[in-house]
């Protein structure tokens, strides 16, 4: 069988070396839109509704040049589940369209993740957090070892480590990575950091570049380690659990006759609030 991606123009390089140098079995087709349902293990999970229309209207004037890559569903028969294409397929439906050219291929889940992924990743469709969470589903889940991924990807170690990284990071932060209110260069900066979250929310406020964000992130850890050299560990113990619990700055100081003062710093009313709550509440 004459193998399509190496005779057609217009699809990825990397789905084409991906496919093409495999004994992958493959056949084109014209189907109906109806029949195609989502790749379960999609890594795009954002889709920008500007560019979607965008596309629309292109598909509308020329018809989607770039077959979408589907495999016949394990659930459902007269189904195909959709490996690479996403944006095309949501595009082509918005415009109305009831058949859309595939390439047709017998892949398990493993190679269908894999495909997915070498296609979003080489035209960079996915932001920060989709990329890592996509190596995280080949080690997780199909024995993947970061040195594998590397390979695969054909990015260096250090990246792939780098990525899975970002996921450590609190949920909130991850969120803001995700819908691009924060850069990957900003998050890189704020992990490991316990107060990586209100970092976040001074760097989007103020419009901080990655550089200035670095800066201000050593300032602080400069402070923190000229005022915390004279604390006794128990009382900097403390000081850090309330910070913790509370999401904002406590400053502890405690005097040698066991007196002292308990500061609380707040950036916003809304924190100012949420702290007279919580001492109204355990009056």
């Amino acid at each position: 069988m004459i193998n399509p991606f190496k005779t057609k123009k217009g699809l990825g390089r990397g789905l084409s070396s991906l496919i093409g140098d495999s004994d992958i079995k493959t056949s084109n087709d014209k189907i109906s839109i109806s029949s195609i349902i989502p790749n379960k293990n999609q890594p795009r999970k954002i889709f920008e509704k500007d560019a979607l229309e965008e596309l629309k209207n292109s598909i509308k004037e020329r018809g989607i040049i770039q077959p979408l890559i589907v495999r016949k569903s394990d659930n459902q028969d007269d189904k195909f589940e959709l490996i690479a294409g996403e944006r095309r397929w949501q595009a082509a439906q918005l415009a109305g369209l009831h058949e859309v050219p595939v390439v047709i291929i017998e892949a398990d889940n493993l190679k269908s993740l894999e495909l997915a992924i070498i296609e979003n990743v080489q035209r960079k469709d996915l932001n920060a957090v989709e990329e890592a969470e996509s190596y995280k589903k080949l080690i997780e889940n199909f024995g993947y070892d970061q040195e594998k991924v590397s390979k695969f990807i054909g990015k260096s170690r250090s990246h792939i480590s780098n990525s899975l990284r970002l996921l450590t990071l609190p949920e909130k932060l991850i969120d803001m990575i995700r819908h691009q209110k924060i850069s990957q260069g900003h998050a890189k900066i704020l992990i490991g950091l316990e107060n990586a979250l209100l970092l976040a929310d001074k760097i989007v406020k103020k419009k901080l570049s990655v550089r200035q964000a670095e800066n201000l992130v050593r300032l602080l850890k400069s402070d923190k380690n000229k005022s915390n050299i004279s604390k006794d560990p128990d009382i900097l113990a403390t000081q850090n659990s309330l910070s913790e619990k509370i999401g904002m700055r406590v400053y502890l100081n405690n005097k040698k006759n066991n007196s002292g003062t308990l500061t609380f710093e707040y950036k916003a009313i809304d924190q100012l609030d949420r702290l007279i709550n919580i001492i109204k509440s355990n009056y």
